[in-house]
């Protein structure tokens, strides 16, 4: 029987993107991101084997303000939003907007299409299995919705009807043959 690996994946505090509903590029936390997560601290429960880190400054500054140290994770990056990167939602057309929105292997952008998301978590997720360790990632909502999908075995189609707001935690333990989801009481967001 192999080890139980825990994994938490913890959302970066709020951006400007976020706020203004665009798509993001690297940008840091804006004010109300740095409040809200020196307002929590850090985290609960007890301390990580290992803390991972998305390359964005963003996650960079959350892993900081939670105490945390985290080497960097290319498989934790963002989604690549390739041509959409910076600028908001109401500057796309309908078709486009619809189309990233409803199709899961969409790329008009030039960037990664959802499906290609899935997969690269997917890899990472299965490098995670056996290792036995407690595992803090920060990392972005697209990653955690990834990772919920993959747990659940459901279909890419339903990646847009979880929500995973700002600074919440999202615990997964796998042990063999699969993940499985774990809530808890611990919710970051203010």
């Amino acid at each position: 029987m192999s080890a139980v690996t825990r994994l938490t994946l913890i959302t970066h505090a709020i951006t400007d993107a976020v706020q203004a509903a665009r798509f993001p590029a690297d940008e840091p936390l804006n004010p109300l991101g740095e409040r809200s997560v020196a307002t929590v601290g850090g985290l609960p429960g007890p301390e990580p084997d290992r803390v991972l880190c998305a390359p964005e400054i963003r996650t960079a500054q959350t892993a900081k303000a939670l105490g945390l140290n985290g080497a960097p994770e290319p498989a934790l990056r963002d989604l690549d939003y390739g041509d959409w990167s910076g600028k908001a939602m109401d500057d796309l057309s309908p078709e486009h907007l619809m189309g990233w929105l409803t199709d899961p292997s969409h790329r008009s952008h030039r960037g990664e299409s959802l499906i290609d998301l899935i997969a690269r978590v997917r890899a990472w997720l299965e490098s995670l299995t056996g290792s036995g360790d407690r595992i803090t990632a920060i990392t972005h909502p697209g990653a955690v919705r990834a990772a919920v999908l993959i747990t659940l075995n459901a279909p890419p189609e339903s990646f847009w009807r979880i929500d995973i707001p700002p600074l919440t935690a999202t615990t997964l333990h796998h042990r063999a043959p699969a993940w499985t989801l774990r809530t808890t009481a611990h919710d970051l967001s203010l």
